[in-house]
């Protein structure tokens, strides 16, 4: 066997198990818009550097048909790429999005690293201390009613960690729904405000039974980026999120 013929078979396995890979990216940890939101254009480089260049690369440079311990070489490489693989895989984990929490007037995208272990053990459900494998939830923050605990969250500043930090202050999205259509903006703000959104909002009336006074929006912030959520006018549902930057 040739070294380029090796190479291309494990190239070709490679791209299988990227594939694998970039499905559970896509469709399971960050389903649009979150993937653009949270630099998904480095995830892929990550993960295109790690598993389609690396083995192949070293496997083209190294094999030799009948070499002795070529097998040993190839069992490193194959151990080098899985490692460096679950290395990438690993720091990509720690920017999904596990929680979308509603807080007065926005949404807040929180990834693991946003939460402190201690922190998340203090939620009030079961589903408030666990990270989501399967999507972020979504779901609500309701402010502390304690002047001491206000005081300590204001004085963190913008910097610092915030009531969407905190699982303690989590409660379901329903309970805070109202409240936050209280502070939610018509649909002719955000085309007003951002005319170049106008065929992506189009488009989604165009495919959904809901018209433009039936809904409403608010701004969802992102460590990286933002887009925008739309909820239902009347009853507060999520319908849906939309990749409008809506600052």
């Amino acid at each position: 066997m040739s070294r380029w013929k090796a190479a291309s078979i494990h190239l070709s396995i490679s791209i299988a198990v990227g594939l694998l890979v970039f499905a559970l990216l896509f469709l399971v940890w960050f389903p649009q818009p979150y993937f653009n939101a949270a630099g998904g254009q480095h995830l892929i480089l990550v993960l295109l550097g790690v598993d389609l260049v690396l083995g192949p690369m070293l496997t083209l440079i190294l094999f030799k048909s009948g070499k002795n311990g070529m097998l040993f070489d190839l069992c490193m490489i194959g151990l080098m790429q899985s490692a460096a693989l679950v290395y990438g895989m690993h720091v990509i984990t720690q920017s999904r999005p596990v929680f979308v929490v509603a807080v007065v007037d926005r949404f807040n995208v929180i990834t693991p690293a946003d939460l402190d272990p201690s922190d998340l053990a203090e939620g009030t459900k079961p589903e408030f201390r666990s990270l989501s494998w399967t999507g972020p939830r979504i779901i609500a923050a309701q402010l502390p009613q304690s002047g001491e605990e206000r005081t300590h969250l204001m004085f963190q500043g913008p910097g610092g960690k915030d009531v969407q930090n905190y699982p303690k202050y989590y409660v379901d999205y329903r309970e805070e729904a109202q409240n936050l259509l209280m502070r939610a903006k018509p649909i002719t703000s955000l085309r007003s405000a951002h005319p170049d959104a106008m065929p992506i909002l189009d488009q989604w009336f165009a495919d959904h039974l809901h018209t433009e006074s039936e809904v409403v929006w608010m701004p969802v912030v992102t460590r990286n980026s933002g887009f925008t959520m739309l909820l239902d006018k009347r009853t507060g549902e999520v319908l849906d999120a939309l990749p409008i930057y809506a600052w």
